[in-house]
């Protein structure tokens, strides 16, 4: 992969999100689509994305019992999406499935433990230990159930690629130097997070919602 920027598409409005693509793409490698911009615009919304030229990742984080799970991997087939995520506390059983039923070329990927989260919001929902235990539990499970890889933050996906030598590593919640956390909490820049072995790096409002988009992209391209 030439550049490992996924920009992570968080503008509302379809034809302003079209037009920061286009104004961007010389300088990232593809787009991500999540819950927010799918809700708001659907297929037609991908399908418009796609149209600028570069891989689309389909950040849906899927998680239901197996049938359901493959089912609706099926049905994504029409947007030819490079990247799809399911959760990985799905169990082993729905990550096989969504595997089976996913296209052939598309990458599945579990997400192990949003970046938002941290050993004390594990510990609220009854999971304990650190936030490295937990991510490394989840990548040994998805590796089992044979998908491509997963998603964790930047500080953990040093140590899983050394279990997971092949993986595929997507690693979110990114800030370059210099710009706020925001709602992240685990967060490495963009450097750091591919030096530690990250595949795609998805980087969202520190591009989005620049005074200058393209001059933010190319920055961040530099560093890489």
């Amino acid at each position: 992969m030439s550049n490992p920027v996924y920009l992570a598409l968080d503008v509302p409005q379809l034809a302003p999100a079209k037009a920061l693509v286009e104004k961007v793409k010389a300088h990232i490698g593809g787009v991500k689509l999540g819950l927010e911009f799918f809700c708001a615009h659907g297929g037609h919304g991908v399908h418009e994305i796609a149209h600028c030229g570069l891989p689309i990742f389909l950040d849906l984080k899927f998680h239901d019992i197996p049938n359901t799970v493959a089912r609706a991997m099926q049905a994504i087939h029409v947007y030819e999406p490079a990247i799809v995520t399911v959760h990985a506390s799905g169990g082993r059983a729905m990550m096989e499935d969504a595997k089976a039923a996913a296209a052939e070329g598309c990458k599945v990927v579990a997400v192990t433990m949003l970046t938002s989260l941290d050993a004390a919001d594990l510990a609220s929902t009854g999971v304990y230990g650190s936030a490295e235990t937990q991510v490394m539990r989840l990548a040994e499970l998805a590796h089992a159930a044979g998908l491509d890889g997963i998603v964790c933050s930047g500080q953990e996906v040093g140590i899983v690629k050394k279990a997971w030598k092949d993986g595929f590593f997507v690693v979110p919640g990114l800030r370059p130097a210099g710009n706020g956390t925001g709602d992240q909490k685990r967060v490495v820049t963009p450097r750091q997070a591919r030096d530690n072995g990250a595949s795609v790096l998805v980087i969202g409002r520190p591009i989005s919602r620049a005074d200058d988009p393209v001059a933010a992209a190319r920055a961040i391209e530099a560093t890489l």
